[in-house]
């Protein structure tokens, strides 16, 4: 493979992960709000709003149950009155934060639901109101399955990050598809899987590593 083609491949992969990591703090911070009022506000819970559970809930899985290259296409005009363009990495992070959003958001919603009851009647008992029991109960009780909560997401964004190439999203998929499939070069579309494999390895392998250091805190506490 000659020089040039490597440099577009390290060219493609800094866009990818500048598309992934911009969407998944994005998305972090719209979504795991989101996620932790789903979990606390069911009748009889923390934040008691079971309307606002409903329709937000419902919102949530709207958005999820919609395939992402749908999605992709669907909100261009948004995409465009957000970034300016609808071409190219940055506009890329868009479609990516919405998707991202409401998956992080339920993978939040179950990672505090997992969290024992008890803790929290016990915490309340003491006189704890419900923001204090969130940040200093739930939230740390829950860090190693948060942990593997946003591991995944950040795994499933690399992979949204690859299709949203087929729409001129830049990065390693759309280096695969305009050198590998359209200029048929197998090496070209070898090297954009092999990198892309190395990527989901080390977030994975990283996440399940923290994730560990983590519960293994919780249980010398």
């Amino acid at each position: 493979m000659s020089r040039d083609l490597i440099n577009l491949i390290v060219e493609a992969t800094w866009q990818s992960l500048y598309m992934v990591s911009l969407s998944a703090l994005l998305g972090t911070f719209l979504g795991a709000p989101l996620g932790i009022f789903l979990a606390t506000s069911r009748k009889g819970e923390l934040f008691a709003a079971p309307f606002a559970n409903l329709i937000l809930g419902t919102i949530v899985n709207a958005t999820r149950s919609t395939p992402f290259i749908i999605l992709v296409v669907a909100i261009i005009p948004f995409t465009r009155l957000v970034a300016g363009t609808s071409i190219g990495s940055s506009a890329a992070i868009v479609p990516l934060t919405v998707a991202a959003t409401p998956f992080i958001a339920r993978l939040v919603e179950a990672a505090i639901r997992e969290i024992d009851g008890g803790l929290v009647e016990t915490a309340a008992s003491f006189g704890a109101t419900p923001l204090q029991i969130v940040i200093k109960v739930l939230i740390p009780e829950a860090l190693p399955g948060l942990v593997l909560a946003l591991t995944l997401a950040v795994v499933s964004l690399l992979g949204y990050s690859a299709m949203v190439g087929a729409v001129g999203g830049g990065g390693l998929g759309d280096l695969g598809i305009r050198y590998g499939y359209q200029r048929f070069m197998p090496e070209m579309m070898l090297a954009v899987v092999v990198v892309l494999i190395a990527l989901v390895q080390a977030v994975q392998t990283l996440g399940d590593h923290l994730a560990r250091r983590l519960n293994r805190r919780l249980r010398h506490r």
